[in-house]
């Protein structure tokens, strides 16, 4: 019988890491010799000073959060439980256009081929659906700090490691996190870097920094360790751009010819399906 896989439910303010351990005993008695080349095998964390990953972590925390401009391209991909508790991976591509304080636009394509928008303008804050020609907007002053604290908190909307967009993500990362280590030196598509290794109450996560001027990060793994079946996010960055030449028309929205104006479901308490923007309508998979 064929179903309709779900693609399940998810949510990235934080980061996240997950370590996996596999044994398989193929005899009943193993010798001491035998155990000891067995552990060798299996990866351990460098030893390496509390104080090292932090200053790491915050090190990239703190440039991200000084940059008045930047662009990147991200390619996501995230496990989501099935009914029959089966794992299933679904990916996405983002691109991010962050000017401070007030612009901030990501241009989102799923696997399938689904394409969303979201443009904020330092007033406005508007969810397009180019292939439903539908759209949501709700107006929010205070830059772009206050209009992803309400997109996540009030509206109930989905936006992955949207911590990274914060002025104040140094301050949250550090605050969140409750254990932090190295875990190796290493490099990814040839460029070196440190892989670190975070805890929070809820998510694990991993980071990869490059070594060098620019510790803008390269990857991030998200475990969500209280979830159901521990699912992982995941993204890969590529293409930073710390001077990027935009313009304040990037940001802002003109509803195309025949475009309707649905509503955010968390503004209303009552309203025919077809006129609410669910996290599913936009791109969300809460």
């Amino acid at each position: 019988m064929i179903k309709t896989l779900q693609k399940g439910t998810r949510n990235a303010l934080c980061l996240a890491i997950l370590a996996t351990l596999a044994g398989c005993a193929e005899h009943q008695a193993v010798t001491q010799s035998d155990t000891l080349a067995s552990a060798a095998a299996v990866p351990q964390m460098t030893v390496h000073e509390p104080t090292e990953a932090k200053d790491l972590l915050l090190r990239m925390a703190n440039y991200l959060a000084k940059a008045q401009k930047f662009t990147v391209a991200m390619t996501d991909n995230y496990d989501t439980l099935q009914a029959s508790g089966q794992k299933l991976e679904f990916s996405e591509k983002r691109n991010l256009t962050v000017s401070r304080p007030n612009g901030l636009r990501v241009d989102l394509e799923e696997s399938n081929g689904e394409k969303h928008v979201f443009l904020y303008d330092g007033k406005d804050m508007t969810v397009f659906n180019p292939s439903q020609n539908v759209y949501a907007q709700a107006d929010k002053a205070g830059g772009i700090d206050d209009a992803v604290v309400y997109l996540l908190k009030d509206l109930h909307m989905r936006l992955p490691l949207a911590a990274l967009l914060l002025s104040r993500f140094p301050e949250e990362i550090e605050s969140r996190t409750q254990a932090l280590d190295y875990v190796e030196k290493t490099a990814i598509h040839g460029v070196p870097c440190h892989h670190l290794a975070g805890r929070t109450e809820t998510v694990d996560y991993q980071v990869w920094i490059p070594d060098g001027t620019q510790p803008l990060p390269l990857r991030i793994v998200l475990t969500y360790k209280n979830a159901e079946g521990q699912p992982q996010f995941s993204a890969q960055f590529s293409d930073w751009n710390l001077s990027p030449n935009v313009s304040a028309s990037e940001f802002a929205f003109t509803p195309p010819a025949g475009s309707r104006k649905i509503a955010f479901a968390a503004q209303v308490t009552s309203i025919a399906p077809a006129a609410i923007a669910t996290p599913e309508v936009t791109g969300g998979k809460q």
